[in-house]
């Protein structure tokens, strides 16, 4: 039974760990996510001439996205949570 209350324990606690790591954002703010998806996009602009940068206010993130083709949906090539 010890063992038992034990490991459930444990895996409460790292079940915790993991959300509170999963669901803090990288940045503290729209001004710092959206520095540095700009910063990023004029780095990738040499090998990729479609990429741009979007504000997403219903998820609190920046996109960093390539459009690529005309013909099919934007590529998201990364996500910056504030």
């Amino acid at each position: 039974m010890k063992v038992f209350v034990a490991l459930t324990s444990a895996l409460l606690l790292l079940i915790s760990i993991f959300t509170t790591a999963y669901f803090t954002p990288e940045y503290q703010s729209a001004f710092e996510a959206d520095q540095q998806c700009h910063y990023e996009m004029s780095t990738l602009r040499i090998d990729k001439p479609n990429v741009g940068c979007d504000h997403d206010t219903e998820t609190r993130q920046w996109l960093l996205f390539d459009s690529g083709n005309i013909n099919q949906p934007a590529e998201v090539l990364k996500r910056y949570k504030y």
